[in-house]
């Protein structure tokens, strides 16, 4: 039996040697992180790699530039690049204003990615320890463990009763003067959120970057475009802090989706084989989507196993395609699937004819995703679909999903909230 875990993961790619592609996105990385000044703002859909490009940009903010080496970018990595000591923080639906995720930082016991790890004060250990496979290179602290050793002053760390805010200050600032100068003679602390679209009150978050980001201090974001809108109309400043640091991850290619088979081939190690038809094929139904493309890698994986094969050929493929049709595999998309179709046909076809439609470029940043539901009516009366108005509100419902969200510019305009969802309803059959 073959793990489908050693060429695939539905997880946030950490290994720079299992990274694809990329590479102007890892230009603007490079550039973005040895700016003086200005902070990271990276944005785009869902399931599109943000996350696993935000956790290179903290290997490379420790030193470890393997993955720009790897893209042959070497002569643009800086003769001293700065380094950063980091923090790293996945938001989560339960933190609902700027002030609740300021709390969450300041008591993020992590140690590893925490706040609290580096704020310096009497009984705690650290030593600095490796994240990658070279020892060379992305040192950073951990604590190891709470003892009576004292290894630095507290006063600098000090909680402010009843005032996170300023309390976060005070942990900021302990932080840069006792290890990131003193200490490990690092140039900037830099704070990465991922996530960071969950969050549903973000008012003053802008500010308190403004405010905070420094030569010493700098912010690195991770989230859907109107995020950055969010934070610009927060703080009109901020614009001027991602004028070289505002990344929008779009959609690979189908040779960068292709890239992923052929490493997963090599971390197989001749175990399993993809044919290049199926590669092409994978490659053409992902739409450059990197999630969908590591799930479509595993179902092979899955399927090979059943039929005692390490060929992934056309046959293979075309039964796991029809596994997928059926409704029998990805669980979690076929929940999703059915609770927003109800027990209504009709609206199930208007989801297919929603999903299927040509998607349109938007002219603010040549991104993709967005239906109109003028396009539909036509198909949906020639199928005898009546009431489209009526099945509509179902797929906006935040009970049921939602599935669609509307675009405020214009009446009848949508968008897929979840592209990698209506990738999956284009396989599913009705």
């Amino acid at each position: 039996m073959i793990d489908p875990e050693v060429g695939f993961t539905s997880d946030v790619i950490r290994d720079p040697t299992r990274f694809v592609g990329r590479t102007d996105l890892i230009r603007d990385c490079i550039k973005a992180l040895n700016a003086p000044l200005g902070m990271i703002a990276l944005y785009g859909k869902r399931g599109v790699g943000k996350s696993s490009l935000l956790r290179q940009i903290q290997q490379m903010a420790l030193g470890d530039y393997t993955l720009a080496k790897k893209a042959g970018l070497e002569r643009e990595i800086p003769a001293r690049p700065r380094k950063y000591l980091t923090v790293y923080y996945a938001c989560d639906s339960m933190i609902r204003s700027g002030e609740s995720l300021v709390a969450r930082l300041c008591n993020d016991q992590d140690d590893e990615d925490g706040l609290l790890r580096l704020v310096p004060n009497d009984g705690k250990e650290i030593v600095e320890f490796t994240r990658s496979k070279e020892a060379s290179g992305g040192a950073d602290l951990k604590v190891v463990n709470w003892g009576v050793k004292g290894i630095e002053s507290s006063k600098y760390a000090r909680v402010v009763e009843s005032d996170v805010v300023q309390t976060f200050r005070n942990f900021t600032n302990s932080i840069i003067v006792h290890q990131v100068k003193n200490r490990m003679h690092r140039d900037s602390l830099l704070i990465l959120l991922d996530e960071f679209d969950v969050i549903p009150g973000k008012d003053g978050l802008g500010s308190l970057i403004k405010s905070l980001s420094s030569q010493e201090l700098k912010f690195g974001v991770c989230g859907i475009g109107h995020d950055l809108a969010n934070l610009v109309e927060d703080h009109a400043s901020v614009e001027r802090l991602l004028e070289h640091g505002a990344i929008h991850v779009k959609p690979m290619s189908d040779y960068e989706t292709m890239e992923i088979l052929n490493t997963a081939e090599k971390l197989f190690a001749g175990a399993l084989v993809f044919s290049e038809r199926v590669k092409y094929e994978i490659a053409k139904v992902s739409e450059g989507y990197p999630y969908f493309t590591q799930l479509l890698g595993r179902e092979c994986v899955a399927k090979a196993n059943q039929k005692d094969t390490k060929n992934v050929s056309m046959d293979v493929f075309s039964e796991v395609l029809d596994d997928i049709r059926s409704g029998r595999s990805f669980p979690t998309l076929e929940r999703a699937y059915q609770r927003a179709i109800g027990n209504s046909p009709d609206r199930q076809i208007l989801l297919h004819l929603l999903a299927e439609q040509p998607e349109e470029r938007t002219l603010f940043d040549d991104d993709v995703g967005r239906v109109f539901l003028k396009k539909v009516r036509k198909d949906a009366e020639d199928l005898d679909i009546q009431y489209i108005d009526q099945l509509l509100p179902r797929l906006l419902d935040s009970a049921f999903g939602p599935v669609l969200t509307r675009i405020p510019e214009r009446p009848g305009i949508y968008e897929f909230v979840n592209p990698v969802f209506r990738l999956y309803v284009r396989l599913r059959q009705l």
